[in-house]
C-alpha cells in the first residue's frame, strides 16, 4: 500500500496563520474552524442568559442574572408572540434585519443514492485533515474515477502515495472517535457531526478529516462505506442504480396510473399522483423539479416520462438525511431487512424484548412496494414513513399512562391550576364565559376558580367584577363542571371558591352545589389523629371545595371571617397603611361546612406556620410575596410544602392576563400554581408539557428529594443536588420538514431563514438555552446537523423545550414549538410534532432530531442509557457529609464515610471501563453496549469468516476467549471489555454490603431525629446554630438514601448490561465456536443472570 495516509507532513514557511495551532500548506486562507466545522464568524447574543457567544459542546459562558424588577415590568405588558425565554437584548431587530452568521451552505443536488455519493466524491471537495500534533491542513479530496483509491493534494508526497486504496480502508467512523481527535488541543473547536475517521491497514491508523458541514462528512461517511461493503463489484454501482426496489415500485405506480400504456403521462396527472404519495410536497415545487428535468435534457414538453416520474419523485421525497441514516444501519444497503431494524430498535431506539416478527410486522405496515413486504425489507420511503409515524414520536408512550404513585399524600404532588378560568380575556375588560371552564377542564385542569357575587332574583353570579357586562349563572356554570369534572382526569379537582355573596345567596350556593354535585361533593371532616392529607388514589372522582371556615368551636349559623379576596389583599399591601386589618366578610355555617381539606388560611410565616397549622389548611401566595419567600427562604419553602398546600397566583398587576413561570415556583414544591389559560406563551407552553407527563391526570407527583419528612434541597443550588446523579442530555438536531410562515409575520412571500432553540428549564443551576445556525430560504427540509450537551442536575424537575423561529422576519418570528419533561424523552432517532402558538398540533410540521441521555457518574434508565463520560480517581468527587456539631449523630455518620466512598468507586469504575471500551471500538460515549459487541464482532473474523474469540461464560459472567492468534490492537480492546467485565462482577458481588453499611448509617441516624432539638439544647446550641446543625442532618439524611439509591440502580444497571452483551453475542455467532454445548452453556448462563436479577429485585435490592 502507498504509504501511511497519517504520514508526517511539514507545514510551507513563509505563511503566518491566525492562529498558531492551526497550519495549511500553500493554502492563501487561514483555517480557522468555529464551533460548526465553519469558519469562524461570531455572532453576539446568541440565545443565552447575559451570554454573547455560542461555547462549543454546548456549554455556556458566565450567564448574568435577569433583574427581577425589570421582568416584572415587563410581564405587565402585552404578551409578545416570540417564544424565547432567555433572549440577550442585543439581538433584538428592528425591522428587517437579516443576519449573514450561522448560515447554511445549500447543496447543489440532493442526495437520494449511493450513486449520488459516489459522484459527489469524484467531483471532490475540501476537507480538514486533523493530525496528532494539534495541527490541521487544508486537503482537496477526490475518489479515482475508478473508485479504487482516495487521494488529496497538494501534499510533499508523490501523487501515488498521497493516497489510501481503498481496500485497505477497515472502518470509517462518523464524529470525533479517534485518538488523534481525543488528544488534539483543538477538539473542542471542531463539530461533531463535521469529523470523520477512516480507520486503515493492519495497525487500524487513522485519517482523520473535517469537513465543512455536516452534509459533506454524511455523503463521504455513506460513499466510503458503500465502496467498502461493495469493494468486490464497485464497477457495477451506476449501472445498477435504477434496478432497486424503490425504483420497481415506482415504476409500477407509474404503470397502475399510465392508462394508455404508453409510458408517458400528463404532467397534472404525474403532478396528483405525486402529491397522492406525498401530500406534504407543494404542487409549484413539483412542477418545478419537472421543468428541472426536462430543461437538463433539454426538451420542453407538458407530458412526463416513467423515467422522468422516478427521477422526480425520487429527487424530491428523499430526505438525505434519513437516507444516510439507512445506509448507516443497514450496513451499507439502500433498504432495511428484519435484523437490521431489530438492531436499529434495540440499540438506537432503546426498545427492548424485539422480536423479528415485531420487525416484520412493522416492514407490512409500512413498507411502501409489494416487493418489499413479501420480501421483508423496508426501502426509503418506507423507513421515512416508519420514522414519522407516532411509533417514532419523542414522547415515551409509557408517560400517556398513569405511571407514579399515585397513593401520596394530595401535598406531595403538583396541580395543575387555572387562575380566574371564568375569563377568555384579559383580567380588566374581560366577560366572563362559559367556556373558559370547558377549555381548562377538558386539559386536565384539576383546580379551578369561581368568583360568585350576588346576581338578580336570589340567584348567585359567576363574572370578572371589573366587567359586570355578561355574568354566568352559578347554577348553569356548576352543571357544566358537574358534566366535565372527570371528562379528562378521574383524580380529585379543586373548586376555589371566591364569595362575594350576601349569607342569604351563599345559601343559594350551597344548595345548587349539594344538588348538582350530590356525593362527588367531599365533605367529610378531617381527622386529627393524621397527619398528611389524603392521597389523590383515595379522593377519586371527589369535588373539594378550597375556602374560608368558620371556627370549629363557635356553634353558630353565621360568622365573620376575613376576606380572600385577591384584589382586596393586593390593594391593602399596596396602600399606605399596609397595617390595616384585612376586611371581614360573613360566611354562613352551610357554605363553611361544605370546606373540608382545603380551608383557607392567612399566610404569616413559616415558623408560626409548622407550629399551629393543621395539614388540611392552605394558604394563598401572591406572585410577589411567593418569590419573595422563593429566595430568601427556599428550604423553609420546600419543607412547609411537604405537608401543606401551596396556592400560587398570578400579580394583580398582570392586567393583560399574562403569566407566571411556574417553573419558580415548583422548584419550591408549591403544587397549585395558577395560570391565565387563555394567554398562550413561553409559559403557558411549560405548564402544558409538564403536565402531559403521568397520563395527563393533571397530578404529577414531586420530586423524592422535595417529599422525604427528612430530605434537603435548595431550589437555589448552584450545583449537584445531594443524592441525584446528575444527567447529561446529549441533543442532536438534524432537520426541520415543512415549516410555515410565522402566522404574524408581515413580510411577501413564504420564504423563512430557520434556526432552533434549545431551552432547558428546571432549577436554576439547570437553566440555559442553546441555538442552532440559520438555515438560509429553506422551509421544506432545511438541515441543520448540530449537537448539544446539557447537564442535568435534577433530572425529575427539567422539561426541554424546543423552539423554531425565523431569523428572517418582520412582524413575527415565531414558527412553532413543543415543550416535553425530561422523564418523558424518548431515546434515539425521533420526530417532534411541533405545535402552534396557541398550543395547537400542526400537520406534517415536525423536527427531526436524535436524543441520548448519559450519566456523568453512574445510574439512570438502562432504557435510556446511562453510560458516563470518563472521571478519573484524582479528579472524582465525592459527596461529602457535614459536621452537625452534635457528637453522637457525628460519630453515626463517620461511619458512613468508607461506605460512601467504595460506592462512588465501584460506580465510577464500571463507567470508566466502559468508556474506554466505547473508545477503543471507535464510538461515542452515548453508544450502546450491543453497539459495542456489533463493531468487535465485525473485528474479531478470521479470513475464513471465522471468530477468532468465542463467548465463555464464568460464574454467570460473559468472558471473551481467543481462539486463536489475535492481532496486537484487538488485544488492547479485549483487555479492555476483560477490566469491564471485571469492575462490573465486582459491582454486581459487593454492592449489597456497601449497600447494607449505609443503610444502616441512615437508620441510625434518623432514630435521633425526634431528639435533635434536646440535643442541640445539651450540646449549647440555639438560635441560627441549631437551625445550620438540624440542616446539616437532613443534608446527611439525604446524602445517604441518595447515594444508597444510585449504588442499588448501578447494580440493577451492571446485571442488564451482562445480560445484553450476552445476548449480542448469541445474536453475533460469538458463541459458536464449538459446538451446540457452547450455546447452551450461554444460555445457561443467561438464565443465571436473569434470575440473579429477579432475586435482586424480590431481594433487598
Amino acid at each position: 500500500m502507498a504509504e501511511a495516509a497519517g504520514g508526517r507532513e511539514q507545514p510551507a514557511a513563509g505563511r503566518a496563520p491566525p492562529d498558531a495551532a492551526y497550519r495549511a500548506e500553500e493554502e492563501p486562507e487561514p483555517a480557522s474552524l468555529d464551533a460548526g466545522g465553519r469558519r469562524r464568524e461570531r455572532r453576539s447574543g446568541v440565545s443565552a442568559v447575559g451570554t454573547a457567544e455560542r461555547f462549543p459542546g454546548g456549554s455556556l459562558g458566565p450567564a448574568a442574572a435577569p433583574d427581577p424588577d425589570a421582568c416584572l415590568l415587563e410581564a405587565a405588558k402585552a404578551t409578545p408572540r416570540r417564544s424565547s425565554i432567555i433572549k440577550d437584548p442585543s439581538n433584538q431587530k428592528c425591522g428587517r434585519k437579516k443576519t449573514v452568521s450561522f448560515s447554511s451552505m445549500p447543496s447543489e443536488k440532493k442526495i437520494s443514492s449511493a450513486s449520488d455519493c459516489i459522484s459527489f466524491m469524484q467531483a471532490g471537495c475540501e476537507l480538514k485533515k486533523v493530525r496528532p500534533n494539534s495541527r490541521i491542513y487544508n486537503r482537496f479530496f477526490t475518489l479515482d474515477p475508478d473508485l479504487q483509491a482516495l487521494r488529496w493534494e497538494p501534499s510533499k508526497k508523490d501523487l501515488d502515495k498521497a493516497k489510501l486504496d481503498i481496500s485497505a480502508i477497515k472502518e470509517i467512523r462518523l464524529g470525533k472517535n479517534t485518538e488523534t481527535f481525543r488528544n488534539n488541543g483543538l477538539a473542542d473547536q471542531i463539530s461533531e457531526d463535521c469529523a470523520l475517521s477512516v480507520i486503515h491497514g493492519e495497525n487500524y491508523e487513522s485519517l482523520d478529516l473535517v469537513a465543512n458541514s455536516a452534509d459533506v462528512a454524511n455523503i463521504w461517511v455513506s460513499g466510503l462505506r458503500y465502496l467498502v461493503s461493495r469493494s468486490k463489484q464497485p464497477l457495477d454501482l451506476m449501472e445498477n442504480s435504477h434496478n432497486t426496489p424503490r425504483f420497481a415500485w415506482l415504476k409500477a405506480v407509474f404503470e397502475a396510473a399510465d392508462v394508455d400504456g404508453n409510458g408517458i403521462m400528463l404532467e397534472d396527472t404525474a403532478v396528483e399522483l405525486i402529491k397522492k404519495l406525498n401530500p406534504t410536497l407543494k404542487e409549484s415545487k413539483i412542477r418545478l423539479k419537472f421543468k428541472e428535468i426536462q430543461k437538463s435534457k433539454e426538451k420542453l414538453t407538458t407530458r412526463v416520462t416513467k423515467e422522468e416520474f422516478c427521477e422526480a419523485f425520487s429527487e424530491l421525497c428523499t430526505r438525505p438525511e434519513v437516507y444516510f441514516l439507512l445506509v448507516q444501519i443497514s450496513k451499507n444497503k439502500e433498504y432495511l431487512d428484519a435484523n437490521d431494524l431489530m438492531l436499529f430498535l434495540e440499540a438506537e431506539q432503546g426498545v427492548t424484548h424485539i422480536t423479528e416478527e415485531m420487525c416484520l410486522d412493522i416492514i407490512r405496515r409500512y413498507e411502501l412496494s409489494e416487493e418489499g413486504r413479501l420480501k421483508g425489507f423496508l426501502a426509503i420511503d418506507g423507513f421515512t414513513q416508519y420514522l414519522l409515524s407516532s411509533e417514532c414520536d419523542i414522547f415515551d408512550p409509557e408517560h400517556k399512562k398513569i405511571v407514579q404513585d399515585m397513593t401520596q399524600p394530595l401535598s406531595h404532588y403538583y396541580i395543575n391550576a387555572s387562575h380566574n378560568t371564568y375569563l377568555i380575556e384579559d383580567q380588566l375588560r374581560g366577560p366572563a364565559d362559559i367556556n373558559g371552564y370547558v377549555r381548562a377542564l377538558k386539559m386536565s385542569c384539576r383546580s379551578i376558580e369561581l368568583d360568585v357575587c350576588d346576581g338578580p332574583d336570589n340567584e348567585p353570579i359567576i363574572c370578572n367584577r371589573n366587567n359586570m357586562t355578561s355574568p354566568l349563572a352559578f347554577r348553569n356554570v356548576i352543571e357544566v363542571i358537574n358534566k366535565l369534572a372527570f371528562f379528562a382526569s378521574e383524580y380529585p379537582l379543586i373548586l376555589c371558591l371566591g364569595n362575594h355573596c350576601s349569607v342569604q345567596q351563599q345559601k343559594v350556593v350551597v344548595q345548587h352545589m349539594k344538588r348538582i354535585f350530590g356525593n362527588k361533593l367531599y365533605t367529610e371532616a378531617p381527622l386529627s389523629s393524621e397527619a398528611y392529607l389524603p392521597s389523590p388514589e383515595k379522593l377519586k372522582m371527589k369535588i373539594i371545595v378550597k375556602g374560608k371556615k368558620l371556627p370549629c368551636n363557635q356553634d353558630v349559623l353565621e360568622g365573620e371571617v376575613t376576606d380572600e379576596d385577591e384584589e382586596a389583599e393586593i390593594s391593602r399591601r399596596l396602600s399606605e397603611d399596609f397595617s390595616r386589618e384585612p376586611k371581614l366578610i360573613w360566611l354562613c355555617k352551610e357554605l363553611s361546612d361544605l370546606v373540608s381539606l382545603c380551608k383557607s388560611i392567612q399566610y404569616k410565616d413559616f415558623e408560626t406556620s409548622m407550629k399551629s397549622q393543621n395539614y388540611w389548611e392552605m394558604c394563598s401566595f401572591s406572585e410577589a410575596e411567593a418569590s419573595r419567600i422563593a429566595n430568601e427562604y427556599p428550604e423553609d419553602f420546600v419543607n412547609y410544602n411537604k405537608k401543606f398546600l401551596s396556592r400560587v397566583y398570578p400579580s394583580a398587576m398582570r392586567i393583560d392576563s399574562s403569566n407566571l413561570n411556574p417553573q419558580d415556583f415548583w422548584n419550591c414544591g408549591c403544587q397549585i400554581v395558577a395560570m391565565n389559560y387563555q394567554t398562550p406563551g413561553p409559559m403557558m407552553d411549560l405548564h402544558t408539557g409538564w403536565f402531559l407527563q403521568n397520563g395527563g391526570c393533571g397530578y404529577v407527583l414531586r420530586p423524592s428529594v422535595m417529599r422525604d419528612e427528612v430530605s434537603y434541597f435548595s431550589a437555589n443550588t448552584k450545583g449537584i443536588v445531594p443524592g441525584v446523579s446528575p444527567q447529561v442530555l446529549h441533543v442532536k438536531i438534524i432537520s426541520g420538514q415543512n415549516f410555515p410562515k410565522p402566522k404574524g409575520a408581515c413580510a411577501k412571500g413564504d420564504v423563512i431563514d430557520p434556526y432552533v432553540c434549545i431551552e432547558i428549564h428546571g432549577i436554576p443551576a439547570d437553566c440555559t438555552e442553546q441555538r442552532t445556525k440559520t438555515v438560509q430560504q429553506n422551509s421544506d427540509n432545511p438541515i441543520f446537523d448540530e449537537s448539544f450537551e446539557f447537564q442535568i442536575n435534577l433530572p425529575e424537575l427539567a422539561m426541554i423545550r424546543f423552539v423554531v423561529l425565523d431569523d428572517d422576519y418582520i412582524g413575527d418570528e415565531f414558527i412553532g414549538q413543543y415543550t416535553i419533561p425530561l422523564e418523558c424523552l424518548q431515546p434515539g432517532y425521533r420526530h417532534i410534532p411541533l405545535r402552534s402558538f396557541v398550543g395547537d398540533i400542526m400537520e406534517h410540521v415536525t423536527l427531526f432530531v436524535h436524543i441520548a441521555i448519559t450519566n456523568r457518574s453512574g445510574g439512570g434508565k438502562a432504557q435510556k442509557r446511562s453510560l458516563s463520560v470518563r472521571i478519573g480517581k484524582k479528579a472524582r468527587e465525592y459527596t461529602m457529609l457535614r459536621n452537625t456539631g452534635l457528637k453522637v449523630i457525628d460519630d453515626i455518620f463517620k461511619l458512613a464515610v468508607h461506605p460512601l466512598r467504595e460506592a462512588t468507586d465501584m460506580r465510577e469504575n464500571m463507567q470508566n471501563a466502559m468508556v474506554s471500551v466505547k473508545e477503543l471500538c471507535g464510538l461515542p460515549p452515548i453508544a450502546s453496549l450491543k453497539q459495542c459487541i456489533l463493531t468487535l464482532s465485525s473485528r474479531l473474523v478470521s479470513s475464513d469468516n471465522a471468530p477468532s474469540v468465542a463467548l465463555c461464560m464464568k460464574d454467570t459472567f460473559p468472558y471473551l476467549e481467543p481462539l486463536g492468534t489475535v492481532p496486537d490492537v484487538q488485544k488492547k480492546v479485549l483487555a479492555a471489555y476483560d477490566l469491564m467485565i471485571q469492575e462490573s462482577r465486582v459491582l454486581i458481588e459487593t454492592a449489597d454490603t456497601t449497600h447494607d453499611k449505609i443503610v444502616q448509617c441512615q437508620k441510625a441516624g434518623m432514630e435521633f431525629h425526634e431528639e435533635l432539638h434536646n440535643l442541640g439544647t445539651k450540646e449549647g446550641l440555639k438560635g441560627r446554630k441549631l437551625s445550620k446543625a438540624i440542616e446539616s442532618f437532613a443534608w446527611n439524611i439525604t446524602v445517604l438514601k441518595g447515594q444508597g439509591d444510585l449504588l442499588k440502580n448501578a447494580k440493577n444497571e451492571a446485571l442488564e448490561n451482562m445480560k445484553q452483551i450476552q445476548l449480542a453475542c448469541l445474536s453475533c455467532g460469538l458463541s459458536k465456536a464449538g459446538s451446540g454445548q457452547a450455546d447452551a452453556k450461554a444460555k445457561r448462563g443467561l438464565e443465571a443472570i436473569q434470575e440473579k436479577d429477579t432475586g435482586d429485585e424480590n431481594g433487598r435490592l
